[in-house]
């Protein structure tokens, strides 16, 4: 049983939690995440870890409201609340370079995880250029702690509410043309995470990205988590998350991100309903 020691919100349907996870805290590192279970009858979900403190025995999760587990754990989960389950660290840390210059790349809850992975980056050594984004400034945060983790930080949004207007690609390729780049990293959505790789692509820039697929177990034995790189079958869990870019299948992991989406949205109606009567 894993106690929530700390929430709080960070913008609409997002919440940050500290989590009780001794042994998890004193060997995670950047790029790993956990697999979580709210109870005994919850599914299992994979989080990338946003940071987490070896002292304390915590982790940080940054969990946004979309789906049924996801929002069950925001709108009934708060401090002093259990989680059944919290398996972890895994998957492959990220390599960290510490000479260069190096860009981090994040969109919307992106911005958790690849902040541990700047912050790594900085303190090996390397010069590190953040650019976060979102649609609007409301789904922005961690602000501070990027702009501490970086040398440099570009801020966009969609609407253009904060910092310049625009996707993060833009900024990216601005950068790309105008300096000598050692690598990209890129953390976020697919499709953000596509068109990242094929900006640094052109480049001729190596990017690494931290891939996202349906997962169940976390440990290589389902095979849900598969993804095609360079034309080899890869499981995300055992051999990722991160993986090279440009060598990715993006349509292909893009059709199975979305292979269940009606049942995924029966299960969040169910559990709607399910809330509404025992509120009545």
């Amino acid at each position: 049983m894993h106690s929530i020691v700390a929430k709080r919100p960070l913008g609409p349907e997002i919440a940050q939690y500290e989590v009780e996870a001794p042994r998890v805290a004193r060997t995670a590192a950047p790029g790993q995440f956990v697999v979580l279970r709210l109870h005994e009858q919850g599914e299992r979900i994979p989080l990338t870890l946003a940071d987490w403190d070896p002292s304390r025995g915590t982790i940080t999760l940054v969990v946004q409201a979309l789906g049924k587990t996801t929002r069950e754990m925001h709108e009934l989960y708060g401090v002093g609340d259990v989680i059944r389950d919290v398996v972890g660290p895994l998957g492959e840390p990220s390599e960290v370079v510490g000479e260069g210059t190096v860009v981090c790349v994040a969109g919307g809850v992106g911005i958790a995880p690849v902040f541990p992975i700047a912050r790594a980056l900085k303190e090996a050594g390397a010069r590190v250029v953040g650019i976060i984004g979102a649609r609007s400034s409301d789904l922005l945060f961690w602000l501070e702690r990027m702009d501490e983790a970086t040398h440099e930080l570009v801020v966009t949004t969609d609407d253009g509410s904060t910092g310049r207007k625009g996707l993060v690609t833009e900024p990216l390729a601005e950068i790309l043309a105008a300096r000598q780049v050692a690598r990209v990293w890129a953390v976020g959505p697919a499709v953000m995470m596509k068109f990242c790789a094929a900006t640094a692509s052109a480049a001729g820039v190596p990017i690494t990205v931290s891939l996202n697929p349906i997962m169940v177990d976390g440990t290589g034995m389902c095979g849900a988590c598969r993804v095609e790189v360079g034309e080899h079958v890869r499981f995300a869990c055992v051999d990722g998350p991160e993986f090279p870019g440009e060598e990715v299948n993006w349509d292909l992991l893009l059709e199975r991100l979305a292979a269940y989406q009606e049942e995924e949205r029966c299960a969040l109606d169910k559990y709607r309903r399910m809330v509404q009567e025992a509120t009545r």
